[in-house]
């Protein structure tokens, strides 16, 4: 059996190149799902319970991201949710459904209701019922925009692609509170499942958006480095002011709110009424504030990414980006060591 060899995140680095570009300011990391919908932000916020509700969309919205509303809810909830943030001017308001039981009500409700994105989010998006539910929507639904996956190999990009997706999400079990790689064996680091995706001739008209394992904003530039036109972020942006759910207090007095994994067994009983999989775990996460201070931050990192590579848009950082393989001595001396000596 031929074994391939596979990269992630914490394997490469970007080789710096001479830049001419004198502030942060001058660089323009914005990226589009198509003509007509431009983001000034390449950042998604993830549609999971714990994540995306109308607030973070707003939120999203406001700093020029994309939020998607979550699925684990009913059909009206979701729809009020949507309509929320069509009257709070979110230009593009965008929602996921599934591919089987009701969510071709789901998604004619949705867009009635001013959804602009549809998501097809399910675990394994390589699927004949993902086949069968883009090209209903589709067919249906015209003007949407299709976002479906999620997907982890060129084969898998380039079917969706050709069943009508316009952008795909990349990556399976890479996420930090996903844990199908350990329940079922399979998967592809979210990074070199990006590169071969990349490597499509497809790629570019049909967009890439990495999904899984990214932490910081240093993963995000690598990500967009190797092919990528968004990052979608779960646990960056969970135990925000915006993230669903109340804020509780420990008996010491520390504020935290849940994060859970979508095919966790609490997220699966609360949603189906049952325990379907296990490929996630459900934990509670410190209470960070108001998510706009983080998405400010990822800005400036990614423009100073961007710039460390003397590219001032995403298309030139895709054709100036350099990859370096690190070995487990550069890793380590990639961290902030010093915090680490005695």
């Amino acid at each position: 059996m031929k074994i391939n060899k596979s990269l992630s995140y914490d394997d490469v680095l970007l080789s710096p190149h001479y830049s001419d570009i004198r502030s942060r300011s001058e660089v323009n990391i914005g990226s589009s799902l198509d003509e007509a919908r431009k983001f000034s932000l390449p950042v998604i916020s993830s549609p999971m319970d714990t994540v995306t509700e109308d607030a973070m969309a707003m939120a999203m919205h406001t700093v020029g991201g994309l939020g998607i509303i979550h699925r684990y809810s009913s059909p009206d909830e979701q729809a009020w949710a949507v309509w929320k943030c069509r009257e709070s001017g979110v230009a593009h308001p965008a929602a996921a459904i599934g591919v089987g039981g009701d969510y071709l009500d789901r998604a004619e409700l949705l867009v009635l209701k001013g959804a602009d994105i549809l998501c097809l989010d399910i675990a394994h998006g390589h699927h004949i019922m993902m086949k069968e539910a883009i090209e209903t929507i589709r067919e249906k639904y015209p003007y949407i925009h299709i976002m479906a996956g999620n997907v982890a190999t060129k084969g898998a990009f380039e079917d969706l692609a050709h069943w009508g997706a316009d952008s795909v999400k990349v990556g399976i079990g890479g996420g930090s509170i996903c844990s199908t790689r350990i329940q079922t064996g399979h998967g592809v680091p979210t990074f070199q499942s990006v590169l071969d995706c990349a490597s499509s001739e497809l790629a570019g008209d049909v967009k890439i958006i990495a999904d899984g394992g990214i932490r910081t904003s240093g993963d995000i530039v690598k990500s967009l480095a190797a092919g990528a036109d968004f990052a979608m972020l779960g646990s960056v942006l969970s135990g925000t002011e915006q993230t669903p759910g109340p804020t509780l207090r420990s008996p010491t007095g520390k504020r935290y709110k849940a994060y859970r994994g979508m095919a966790s067994k609490e997220a699966q009983h609360d949603w189906r009424g049952r325990h379907s999989s296990n490929e996630g775990i459900s934990t509670t996460v410190p209470y960070r504030g108001d998510v706009e201070d983080i998405l400010i931050d990822l800005d400036n990192g990614i423009r100073s990414g961007f710039s460390y590579s003397g590219a001032r848009n995403l298309v030139e950082f895709h054709s100036r980006a350099e990859f370096l393989m690190q070995t487990p001595a550069g890793q380590s001396e990639s961290g902030t060591h010093i915090l680490g000596r005695k």
